[in-house]
């Protein structure tokens, strides 16, 4: 799934991303280190992943989204 960089921590290795519909999610540096990122600038696109339903979905991967 596409979404937008909406806040990262380089400290914490985590932040949140913005869904197409607006929807803020939130990763965790496991998710962020899977996938090989050194940094995330807001406003950049990424490709995530998801594992689980519901209130126990979360994003396993954050990977720019390229062409």
């Amino acid at each position: 799934m596409q979404a937008t960089a909406y806040t990262y921590d380089s400290e914490t290795r985590s932040g949140q991303v913005l869904l197409d519909d607006g929807t803020p999610v939130p990763f965790d540096a496991p998710a962020f280190d899977a996938g090989a990122l050194r940094l995330l600038r807001p406003g950049q696109r990424v490709r995530v992943e998801f594992e689980g339903e519901g209130a126990s979905r979360r994003i396993t991967l954050v990977t720019l989204h390229t062409f």
